[in-house]
């Protein structure tokens, strides 16, 4: 019946593409994929042919002696199918040896980490061959080798295997196959050798071609070639003449792994490592994955994509690593295509910013630079952001910088109201009520920078309440960068505010304490000045000036420098959030005023000015040093975020949060970048002539007292001027510290509270209350009228 006449190979589950490869034997190799469910694979085929009965009984052999071996450095056996006229052997996908070092050629060819990891999983499988199933290969060399796409090295090529003391039994080798025997084998007078010798042999010639390339005759085995130092004398005892002294495999690893043998390198040990992973100690592989990162870049990148990667989620999956995988992680991310990131590692990240481990949160922020650009935005507003929100109220100083610094990078993706209405919120409870004065200098300069994403009706409300405020600021940084938010977010203010609101803030700045925050507000009001002095001279210009003020926001690709400015400004939790540019002396200062500990005084506040960019060196050294001390989290116990602290804190701990997050606040007027965007025209009128003199017994500048010893002489001018203002500036921030920036209208509280004192406020706010009160009952009693005797009164 034409029923059992079908041909068997027409329902073969997989599909046979690309062009065959020829192997010696009659074998050929072609790529291949499951019809089902589309798996890859490789699929050998063998033609029978008439007339070849030796070595179609060879390839029969290899069908069944791969099906029965199973050992991770053997190739596996995923199907099979013998008919009359081809045999098919279908494995998991790979390709040739010497056609992976021809494809390696281009990139600068195999190196040697990767070498000798394929050699030591060769003489393994040599070693189980031998030592534990009691066969012989008989067929080692390059075209019996073959590589998987993670670059893992298997044996194949099991056409002449036999069992050891039956070599009678095993099926003739093909004249193309010759030169690879061992001499003894054409010596017959050499009887006297170990079941291994063989092998070991031809073992010596795959390390010849790996090295040197196809070997032609036996006796080019004598010329070493390229093959290492380290391997050299371990070559010698696989090639000599003698089959006594060949190594077993087991002694010939144990050799190659002794101290400066070939296998002794960091790539060999993390592979053995990650292959008895499962069973090492929690702390074995914490240190473990914590030393991987320094070694990735020496690895293979197709290693790193199919054989470290897969490890390090399932040890998140699975185990308890915890944090310190993040950052391997994102390494070996980088290998990864945009499909491949979204598959692979967005699912772990997301599932990340749900723990409630404080190192794993911290890592995540530091790291997002890594994979921002792979998140859509709705995962980041319905997944990420609010778990995100929760490092603005954390009791750990550290958690809550890096959450501000975080905001650069999320807020391009952030929807409507999750950037102006709930970020707002946090932004405004942290500049009104941080304790720490660097984090509410960071959170006014993230302000600024992610001022064009914000809605004009969210900036026009928010803008000049919370940089009016920044000026008042107790901290110094805090107050220059309240200044150069003004200054950086020019463009979004309208005349009338620049006049009316913005000019007489920047005024009252100008007897600040501090020299380098009174030079920067006296450049940002000569450039106010300067835009209505253009205005008055040409009105028409009104619409030019103001047409940023009512603009919708900035998308996300419409901002060029402002990505790369927030990835360098978010490498790691102690690294300075606003960049040092060193365009020239004057903009030093403030770094100096942003140090922990006192203040530079405001006489040697000129001369440090004048110093030119390479004098700051070495404080930027030590501070690099301090990063990598705050650096170990690891060393603390970070607790949990879910876990409660008390309000009160220690003096010690205070004082150690604050001297961390001091040290991340360089200089606030070189972050903004404003003077390249809004240079101050210079006005010839008001340039004062070289032949003016100063009247008679005034004094020149340099004679006052600007802070320097001895001051006991000479009054300090702003000193005493301002003695009574920053009073009241500490009065004023401790008082904020108890309440919102005013209620409904959190950001707009600052100019209408400048009258009035807050005690004063209050007392108004309570009696006006009771008055209310007052008529209320009045209205309610009128409405009653009289009551009658024996009536109960009912509320």
């Amino acid at each position: 019946m034409w029923f059992w006449s079908r041909d068997p190979a027409r329902d073969f589950p997989y599909e046979v593409t690309g062009e065959r490869e020829e192997l010696p034997g009659g074998w050929g190799t072609q790529k291949g994929k499951k019809k089902a469910g589309g798996d890859l694979v490789s699929v050998f085929t063998y033609d029978i042919r008439p007339g070849a009965d030796e070595q179609t009984q060879a390839a029969k052999s290899a069908l069944k002696r791969i099906k029965t071996l199973r050992h991770p450095n053997i190739l596996s056996y995923v199907d099979g199918l013998e008919t009359d006229k081809c045999l098919y052997i279908v494995t998991e996908p790979v390709m040739t040896l010497g056609t992976y070092i021809k494809s390696r050629s281009d990139s600068g060819g195999i190196s040697e980490l990767e070498i000798s990891w394929g050699l030591h999983q060769i003489v393994k499988a040599l070693s189980f061959l031998v030592n534990d199933g009691n066969l012989i290969h008989n067929n080692v060399y390059m075209s019996s080798v073959f590589v998987d796409r993670a670059g893992e090295w298997k044996l194949g090529g099991l056409d002449y295997m036999y069992p050891a003391g039956s070599e009678e039994s095993a099926p003739k080798k093909g004249p193309e196959l010759e030169k690879y025997n061992p001499p003894e084998k054409s010596d017959r007078s050499k009887t006297s050798r170990e079941k291994w010798s063989a092998d070991m042999w031809c073992l010596g010639c795959l390390i010849w071609e790996v090295f040197n390339g196809p070997l032609s005759r036996p006796t080019a085995l004598r010329s070493l070639g390229k093959i290492p130092k380290s391997l050299v004398p371990h070559y010698c005892e696989l090639v000599g003449a003698n089959p006594k002294i060949r190594p077993n495999p087991a002694r010939f690893l144990q050799n190659c792994r002794a101290p400066g043998g070939f296998f002794c390198n960091s790539f060999v040990e993390t592979n053995l490592f990650l292959e008895e992973i499962q069973i090492k100690d929690p702390a074995e592989r914490q240190t473990f994955f914590e030393q991987l990162s320094e070694n990735l870049d020496s690895f293979p990148e197709d290693f790193c994509r199919h054989k470290i990667l897969p490890q390090l989620l399932t040890a998140f999956e699975f185990g308890s690593a915890g944090a310190v995988i993040l950052t391997p992680l994102f390494k070996i991310g980088k290998f990864l295509n945009a499909d491949e990131y979204q598959q692979k590692i967005i699912p772990i990240i997301v599932k990340m910013f749900s723990s409630t481990d404080r190192a794993m949160r911290i890592r995540l922020l530091q790291q997002m630079e890594n994979f921002i650009q792979y998140l859509n935005e709705p995962t980041v507003n319905a997944q990420i952001f609010p778990h995100v929100v929760h490092g603005f109220m954390d009791t750990n100083p550290a958690i809550r910088e890096q959450t501000v610094k975080s905001m650069l990078l999320l807020a391009p993706k952030l929807n409507e109201n999750n950037l102006n209405v709930e970020l707002m919120k946090h932004f405004a409870r942290l500049q009104a009520r941080d304790d720490q004065g660097p984090i509410r200098c960071n959170t006014t300069v993230c302000l600024g920078k992610i001022a064009s994403y914000l809605n004009p009706s969210t900036r026009q409300r928010v803008l000049i309440s919370a940089f009016s405020r920044a000026t008042k600021d107790p901290f110094s940084p805090s107050r220059a960068a309240g200044v150069l938010g003004f200054a950086a977010t020019h463009n979004f203010y309208s005349m009338n505010d620049c006049a009316g609101k913005i000019l007489p803030g920047l005024c009252g700045v100008t007897m600040d304490p501090e020299k380098s925050v009174r030079d920067q507000a006296f450049k940002a009001i000569r450039s106010f000045l300067d835009k209505l002095e253009s205005l008055s001279e040409d009105p028409a210009q009104l619409a030019e000036l103001e047409k940023d003020v009512h603009a919708a926001s900035t998308s996300p690709g419409v901002v060029g420098g402002w990505a790369g400015w927030a990835v360098t400004g978010v490498s790691s939790l102690t690294s300075k959030f606003i960049r040092t540019s060193a365009a020239g002396g004057q903009d030093v200062a403030p770094a100096q005023a942003a140090a922990p500990g006192p203040s530079v005084s405001p006489a040697t506040a000129p001369a440090e000015a004048s110093k030119p960019a390479s004098h700051y060196e070495p404080e930027e050294e030590d501070n690099e040093v301090d990063d990598n001390t705050l650096d170990r989290w690891d060393d603390d116990d970070w607790g949990s975020l879910e876990a409660t602290h008390s309000s009160s804190k220690s003096k010690q701990n205070t004082v150690s949060d604050q001297r961390l997050t001091d040290s991340r606040i360089s200089a606030a007027d070189e972050s903004w970048g404003w003077e390249d965007s809004f240079q101050p025209v210079s006005n010839p009128k008001s340039q004062i002539p070289s032949s003016f003199s100063l009247p008679e017994g005034t004094r020149p500048a340099s004679e006052y007292n600007w802070g320097s010893e001895g001051g006991e002489k000479h009054v300090d001018l702003f000193s005493v001027a301002s003695q009574k203002t920053n009073q009241k500036q500490d009065e004023s921030h401790s008082s904020d510290a108890m309440g919102d920036w005013g209620g409904d209208d959190n950001w707009e509280s600052v100019e209408a509270d400048q009258g009035l004192s807050k005690a004063e406020m209050a007392r108004k706010k309570r009696e006006e209350r009771q008055r209310e009160m007052e008529a209320k009952r009045a209205e309610r009693r009128a409405a009653k009228g009289p009551l009658k005797l024996g009536v109960r009164k009912l509320d």
